[in-house]
């Protein structure tokens, strides 16, 4: 018999585990059933267009096909047709297919430093180079530089394609494992190759610790506060709240720009939605096996100022939640195009070598019982998907503006 070695037994362990995790409807692992511990990392093979990840992976590796497939005969640890390889590809390619093989099509794999960017990546921060990244075709874009990161200093633009990292080639990887290799300890270096237009670029990189900023707010010369929640990671609903009753004179309403907002963490979305809503549902949570938990918004929101919320294509899982609340509870007028229609609630399952691997446990619905899986958000106010992003901006401003004039005159502030 062939000697295993330790990656192909961390291979075998892990479909282990997936099948143990599956014959208990994989509701009884993951990190509990409070809302806090549930997250919601969306990622697709094809992405919407606009729709992007950030550096540290809010995307998981690309999952495993959604079709249907012959299950993993009782008692066997590796899929017919999968060899057990010496090697980490070979690890990969094992778990993948058997991944692929339970009809789930958003779990997925992550080496033990994928999950500790993604975890880092939720509470705020992490140690890379600040770029943001989607995958186009066999492709890693960049897709966002990060204003003061080390690669807007070092000249990287938005539209050059990752072509190596470090003198490895990028063709064919997931999103991830580029943002895996981008990261480390701050002050360490690192390699980008890029093209441009064809052309071939190469920046010597420095590692830095870069707080996410997935909260930015503005305010019009007219008093509408814009506010851009980027993703749903640690204390985002905190920052929401801060810049809904920090604003002069609440004169103009508020602007909820949700565009390409891939998700996050579940309950960073049920804060945000309560900043706007006086209590009651945000969603309902339904777990395999259990009864539909309700997650309810805290009270004392904001119930008074016009809200609009923007999105697009590109929003998805915990924004559809905030969008969808909203929508429900009749708070917001949603403007944009159709969001992407991600309805289900994923949970690590963390393995001995800190890897991990991520499993559907469930769905949410919205307040009125809406399942969004596969068929999103239209928004009340539709602005054309291929027109320019300034241009839904423009719509959306004019929807505020418009319900703001609509208040008696004591309640414009």
């Amino acid at each position: 018999m062939p000697r295993l070695t330790g990656r192909v037994l961390r291979g075998a362990a892990a479909v282990a585990a997936l099948a143990v995790v599956y014959v208990m409807d994989a509701g009884a692992g993951g990190t509990g059933t409070h809302a806090s511990a549930r997250r919601e990392p969306p990622g697709r093979n094809t992405r919407p267009a606009g729709r992007a990840a950030i550096e540290p992976a809010l995307t998981a590796p690309d999952p495993a096909s959604a079709g249907p497939d012959d299950s993993i005969p009782p008692g066997s640890l590796v899929p017919p047709g999968v060899s057990a390889a010496p090697d980490p590809a070979g690890e990969r390619a094992v778990i993948a297919e058997t991944l692929r093989r339970l009809g789930d099509r958003w779990a997925r794999f992550y080496t033990a430093a994928e999950f500790s960017g993604l975890e880092a990546t939720l509470n705020g921060w992490y140690s890379g180079v600040g770029l943001w990244l989607a995958k186009a075709g066999s492709d890693v874009r960049i897709v966002g530089v990060q204003p003061g990161s080390p690669a807007e200093h070092a000249g990287v633009r938005p539209g050059d394609v990752v072509s190596a990292v470090d003198g490895t080639a990028t063709r064919d990887l997931t999103v991830a494992a580029v943002a895996a290799a981008l990261r480390g300890r701050p002050a360490t270096g690192v390699g980008l190759a890029v093209r441009r237009d064809g052309v071939p670029l190469r920046f010597a990189l420095v590692r830095t610790a870069v707080p996410s900023h997935d909260v930015s707010a503005s305010l019009t010369a007219d008093g509408v506060v814009v506010i851009r929640i980027a993703a749903f990671t640690r204390g985002v609903g905190r920052e929401v709240r801060a810049a809904v009753a920090g604003r002069p004179g609440r004169r103009g309403g508020v602007l909820l720009d949700l565009r390409a907002n891939p998700g996050g963490l579940l309950d960073e979305a049920v804060d945000t939605a309560s900043v706007f809503l006086p209590g009651g549902p945000v969603a309902t949570f339904e777990r395999a096996g259990a009864p539909p938990e309700r997650l309810l918004a805290g009270p004392g929101g904001d119930t008074t100022d016009p809200l609009v919320v923007l999105v697009d294509g590109g929003t998805a899982s915990a924004a559809e939640v905030v969008a969808g609340s909203l929508r429900d509870r009749d708070r917001a007028v949603i403007v944009g195009s159709r969001t992407f229609g991600k309805g289900s609630v994923q949970e690590p399952l963390r393995l001995a070598d800190g890897s991990a691997i991520e499993l559907t446990v469930g769905r949410y619905r919205t307040p009125s019982g809406r399942n969004l899986d596969g068929s999103g958000i239209d928004p009340d106010v539709a602005v054309n998907a291929n027109r320019p992003p300034r241009e839904a901006e423009r719509r959306a401003l004019t929807v505020v503006r418009g319900l703001s004039a609509t208040l008696p005159k004591k309640d414009r502030g």
